[in-house]
């Protein structure tokens, strides 16, 4: 029986071990920031920073790194020509970042004219899982690392809305049916065979069971799963709720040109409100109290990484 120190030294991650602790904070390159107007977003970013940095120092102590390098970055989209690591976390603006990543790697010309299955499922755009772990190690290394987030809530009910609420060949089949299948006491035929129409509700006995009939989805799956902010020392940290202005000040930041600016307009569904506070509020109410408690429970870490305020 090797000791667990010897297991570590025998494992990859054993070259690895500066990456995760977070390391101490530098302060964001600003020399390609042209003028004056980004002093309030860079002092928000400031903020933003120390306070990830300082939950995690707290977090970390009582935190098993169990999960291997490849698996820590498989969320993360390179862009090599501006040296950009960008963690996708859905439904807090990652078409446009995809779109915006595209145009920067010289794949398109323009944001607004690339298609979402384009963006989606096109394969244009290189994850950092893909490369070898000398290449993996130096990217997360040198690179600006950048992650955009969403309160936990609304991120939740957009995907659902998203999901759900539309036709979609791919999650009313493989989620609906299960959901409704194992969710809806009497469920009639035609729900069963299509999947379509889940309730929230029945969504959310979904996402709380640890006996799922089917299993997570990065649509809803916690940041802290997808991009690791604790183990990963990401250099900008947006936020969907001041998207565009945190987008086009961390394009100054890597020397993007002058004319490329994030895209404002909704990917899909453009005719549907947007989710926001008072939507969720309308969803909330169709849970019980332990249910919405148990909700706010599974998103917890996010909630504090993020600095959010519980709803």
């Amino acid at each position: 029986q090797l000791s667990d120190q010897q297991q570590m030294n025998k494992s990859p991650l054993s070259q690895f071990r500066g990456v995760y602790l977070p390391p101490a904070l530098h302060p964001l390159n600003t020399t390609l920031v042209k003028d004056g107007k980004w002093k309030d977003v860079d002092s928000t970013q400031e903020k933003r920073r120390s306070f990830l940095h300082d939950f995690c120092k707290k977090y970390n102590s009582r935190m098993q790194l169990q999960t291997h390098l490849v698996h820590l970055v498989s969320r993360i989209y390179v862009e090599d020509r501006h040296k950009v690591l960008y963690c996708e976390v859905p439904k807090a603006g990652c078409s446009n970042w995809k779109r915006v990543l595209m145009v920067l790697n010289g794949l398109a010309t323009s944001a607004l004219n690339i298609s979402h299955d384009d963006v989606h499922y096109g394969k244009h755009l290189r994850k950092l899982d893909s490369y070898d772990l000398k290449g993996i190690h130096t990217r997360l290394n040198t690179y600006t690392k950048t992650i955009f987030v969403r309160d936990p809530m609304e991120r939740l009910v957009s995907a659902f809305r998203d999901k759900f609420e539309h036709p979609n060949s791919y999650y009313h089949p493989v989620f609906g049916k299960a959901i409704i299948k194992k969710y809806r006491h009497n469920a009639n035929e035609e729900a069963l065979k299509t999947g379509s129409g889940v309730k929230f509700k029945e969504f959310i006995k979904y996402l709380l069971d640890s006996h799922r009939p089917v299993g997570m989805d990065i649509h809803w799956e916690q940041v802290s799963k997808l991009c690791y902010p604790c183990l990963i020392n990401y250099d900008f940290i947006g936020k969907f709720e001041t998207l565009e202005e945190d987008a086009n000040y961390f394009l100054q930041l890597v020397g993007a040109p002058a004319e490329l600016k994030f895209p404002k307009f909704k990917d899909r569904h453009s005719s549907d409100e947007r989710t926001n506070a008072e939507v969720v509020r309308q969803y909330l109410k169709e849970l019980s109290k332990e249910e919405r408690q148990l909700t706010y429970d599974f998103y917890y870490l996010d909630y504090l990484m993020f600095n959010y305020t519980s709803p």
